[in-house]
């Protein structure tokens, strides 16, 4: 039976609250018809340039956009990476606005020390690029005092870290800063040295990596060569420090090292100690590596420069006779230390390869051994070593691999050992002397004049030839050592002239040393040694031109006054006739400074006056030098034709003054005048220029007496000589008629001496009238013939100057008198101008006759005036 379906339920209809509506996303419900309005109306505040670039303008930017001070803000920032471009931001800045740096150098440096302490490697890494690229070299004119200031509290607080790399940043930082501002060790020399003694102690970091050591090593190295270990080092550091360093810190440097002495000492024992852990590496069959040569180095320089200062306290404390504290004994004398530098350092002397290496590593195990050996000749005068080790230094030294280094490094390395060189000769035996003579020979001859070895050489020779100043002669019986000596001396006047003029502070060594051994009497010269003296002060030989003035001429004048000191020394027993006239030529040389000039004829004089020079040699120098000087450079050209700066006319006046001098005080100037009496009127026959004939004029009448007691055959050449040198004065000196007394007094100098020559011999006065009278009646004769108009100009001046000379001579009072006596000369002078102004000659003009005219009534009134 089918089952019949259920009736269905009917559903009951709901009444229906609220119409839901459906809205789309994002859309805004209206606002309740209940709602308050909350709408606030106002007027808008317009406010000029409100954007970020705006507010930049003007300002230094970075490459980013951005500004200093947002640079420094973003050094802080919690991200390395920001840290690290913000520094990259500061140093393009700086770049392109260096007045930025200059303006807040002080606040930037503030803010960026903190970054030596950085967590992130990169960051220091960039700091210390920054300082070393920008910063330091930008403030190097400046006063960098304030500036380690800042930066130092940082630098010890990251040398306390306890990262290992954050110290060693500190290390390498204070490095640099040391290399730009040096006397920031001495300020801070016995914090610092405690830092380095504690990193270089607790060497577990470099047992990996031994570059992290040499950072620490190499700061060490450069620290330590600060120190004063001689009286140049101490002198240049304390100049430097009193420029740069504080007023406070200035007034204490005589006290700046003084208590370092102590922290050396432990210093020297860990180095040594980690000298040590690097004994194994050095015998391995591979030898070591560039970066432990690097640290060994380091290593040795420093305590060389320990040793060396520790030495030099010693010594200035026993020379002033300081006390010295109980805890400041000599540091090769200390019971701690002595015993580990020969035993640990000096032992392993010398540091030698179990196989043969390459040429690299050669050199290193050589520079090596000489730093070594460098600090043995340093202990060695202090400690009594073993004489296994003394010779093991010998041996060595003497089997110097010279062959297999290069030039340069082998230079380096006998720079360092030279100055022991006297120390050695004193102190060893008779055979190892020669062979260190020997070796020392062989070094001062192969050296170049301008390389330092030079020096180094010079200084040898000075010690051990004049040790301590004062006359030692080494060995004086063994003829060995002399002929070392010798050859020493002979070289030095040839090292003079192949360092010429352009090494002046070699030149100036050599000099000085010559001068010593004048001093001491240790001047042994050889031909050679004169030879080369004389291609000194002029390398030209007779004949080939004698006005160069070789080296001497162009030193500084410090080094001619040696040279001129040594002359004088040197002309004890070498003074010879080819040198006086070398000297002579180096006096003619015209670039020569006139006080130098001088004082060589005043040495030469002085020579003469000790019994030196012979008089007949020093009579010939002075007389040769006021001859063959050139008032006016250029050949052919007259001397007042030139201005006065462009003449020598003032310095020859001042040297006549001076031989005149010299003369006169050489004895009696008649006997004086009768051994010089040939020679000057050889000169005079040679027809001298105006400037020096009346040099030469000046001398005779300086000794000569009243009346003459010149010879007839002297007052002969004179009556030859004087009308021509007259006239050649109104020919010369051209008439001023606006400053006639200016004409005049420049005229008297040149006229005075024939005035005193006139004076003393009445005969030479007639004389040179007549001559002058015979030479206006020959060029009258000649006008009054047919002439051309050239010929006729030249004899009417030469009249017109004779007139002019018995003019000038008339103006004289005293020498009126004196040509009163042959008027009869000067009438016949008158006649013949007189006759010229009546002639009919075509060559003489209308303005000649003019000229005569005037000369004639000039000299009519003269001659009217001498009657009365």
């Amino acid at each position: 039976m089918v089952r019949s379906k259920a009736p269905g339920k009917k559903q009951q209809k709901k009444g229906i609250d609220f119409k839901k509506i459906k809205r789309k996303l994002g859309r805004k419900l209206p606002p309740p018809k209940n709602a308050t309005n909350t709408e606030i109306k106002s007027q808008a505040i317009v406010l000029p340039e409100q954007s970020v670039g705006a507010e930049k303008s003007g300002l230094a930017t970075s490459k980013k956009g951005l500004t200093l001070n947002e640079l420094l803000k973003q050094t802080s920032h919690h991200n390395a990476k920001v840290r690290k471009n913000a520094l990259h931001g500061i140093k393009d800045l700086l770049e392109h606005n260096p007045a930025e740096l200059h303006s807040l150098k002080y606040a930037i440096i503030d803010k960026l020390r903190e970054r030596l302490s950085d967590d992130d490697k990169s960051v220091r890494d960039t700091f210390y690029l920054l300082f070393d690229s920008k910063i330091f070299p930008s403030c190097a004119e400046d006063n960098q005092g304030p500036m380690v200031s800042l930066l130092m509290p940082y630098i010890f607080k990251a040398m306390a870290e306890s990262s290992v790399d954050v110290r060693l940043m500190a290390f390498k930082f204070f490095h640099l800063v040391v290399k730009h501002y040096p006397p920031t060790f001495s300020l801070y020399a016995d914090k610092i040295l405690e830092n380095y003694k504690d990193i270089i102690q607790k060497n577990h970091f470099y047992v990996q990596d031994r570059s992290k050591l040499n950072v620490a090593l190499s700061g060490l190295a450069h620290c330590l060569s600060l120190l004063p270990c001689d009286e140049s080092d101490s002198e240049s550091q304390k100049e430097k420090e009193t420029l740069l360093a504080y007023e406070q810190d200035a007034a204490k440097e005589s006290s700046r090292f003084a208590h370092v002495s102590g922290r050396l000492k432990e210093i020297v024992g860990v180095l040594i100690s980690c000298f040590q852990d690097f004994i194994p590496l050095i015998h391995t069959p591979g030898g070591f590596d560039e970066k432990s040569f690097s640290c060994l180095h380091h290593i040795l320089c420093s305590i060389g420069h320990a040793i060396k200062f520790s030495i030099r306290v010693h010594i200035q404390r026993q020379t002033m006779w300081l006390p010295a504290p109980e805890d400041d004994t000599l540091m090769l004398l200390d019971q701690n230390i002595a015993p580990i530098l020969s035993k640990k350092l000096l032992g392993s002397f010398p540091l030698n390869p179990e196989n043969n290496l390459s040429g690299k590593v050669d050199e290193r195990y050589f520079i090596l051994n000489s730093v070594l050996a460098e600090i043995f000749l340093e202990v060695s005068d202090w400690s009594h070593l073993h004489t296994d080790l003394c010779n093991r230094f010998l041996i060595s030294r003497s089997n110097g691999q010279r062959k297999t280094i290069p030039k340069p490094i082998h230079e380096k390395t006998l720079l360092a050992l030279l100055p022991s060189v006297p120390k050695l000769i004193l102190r060893m035996d008779s055979d190892w002397t020669e062979n260190l003579l020997q070796a020392f020979t062989i070094t001062f001859n192969d050296c170049k004049p301008e390389s330092p070895l030079t020096l180094a050489c010079i200084s040898v020779v000075r010690n051990v030839i004049i040790p301590n100043g004062d006359i030692h002669y080494l060995s004086a019986s063994d003829p060995t050592v002399n002929n070392y000596k010798s050859a020493w001396v002979n070289k030095l006047p040839s090292l003079l002239n192949q360092l010429g003029d352009k090494h002046p502070s070699s030149s100036q060594a050599v000099l000085k040393l010559l001068l010593d051994l004048g001093r001491v009497g240790c001047l042994n010269a050889s031909p050679t040694f004169e030879e080369d003296i004389i291609k000194f002060f002029n390398p030209c030989s007779q004949g080939e031109g004698d006005v160069s003035g070789g080296a001497f001429a162009r030193l500084p004048r410090e080094a001619q006054d040696l040279a001129l000191s040594f002359l004088y020394y040197f002309s004890i027993n070498n003074f010879s006739s080819p040198l006086l006239e070398s000297i002579v030529s180096c006096c003619l040389y015209p670039q020569l400074e006139p006080a130098v000039l001088y004082r060589i004829v005043e040495v030469v004089h002085n020579a003469y006056r000790d019994g030196y020079i012979q008089i007949t040699d020093h009579l010939s120098f002075l007389i040769s030098l006021i001859a063959r000087f050139k008032v006016v450079p250029e050949k052919g050209q007259l001397a007042m034709e030139c201005n006065e700066q462009e003449t020598y006319r003032g310095t020859l006046k001042a040297l006549t003054d001076r031989v005149r001098s010299y003369l006169s005080k050489m004895g009696d100037g008649s006997l004086v005048l009768q051994i010089l009496e040939k020679v000057l009127f050889e000169q005079i026959n040679l027809k001298p220029g105006l400037d020096n004939g009346c040099a030469i004029l000046r001398i005779i009448c300086t000794l000569d007496s009243k009346p003459t007691s010149l010879s007839e055959s002297s007052i002969t050449t004179l009556s030859e000589y004087l009308p021509g040198y007259l006239i050649d004065i109104v020919k010369c000196i051209p008439e001023d008629k606006e400053n006639s007394s200016l004409y005049n007094q420049t005229c008297l100098y040149y006229l005075v001496p024939c005035y005193f020559l006139f004076e003393r011999s009445s005969k030479l006065t007639e004389e040179v009238l007549k001559r002058m009278q015979s030479t206006v009646s020959e060029n009258t004769k000649a006008l009054e013939s047919d002439q051309d108009r050239e010929s006729g100009r030249n004899s009417l001046d030469l009249i017109q100057s004779v007139v002019s000379v018995v003019l000038l001579m008339h103006n004289d009072v005293k020498v009126r008198k004196i040509i009163s006596s042959s008027k009869s000369e000067i009438d016949l002078i008158l006649q013949s101008v007189i006759s010229l102004q009546s002639s009919g000659s075509t060559s003489l003009t209308v303005e000649g006759k003019h000229m005569m005219k005037m000369a004639g009534e000039r000299l009519k009134i003269a001659s009217n005036s001498l009657l009365t």
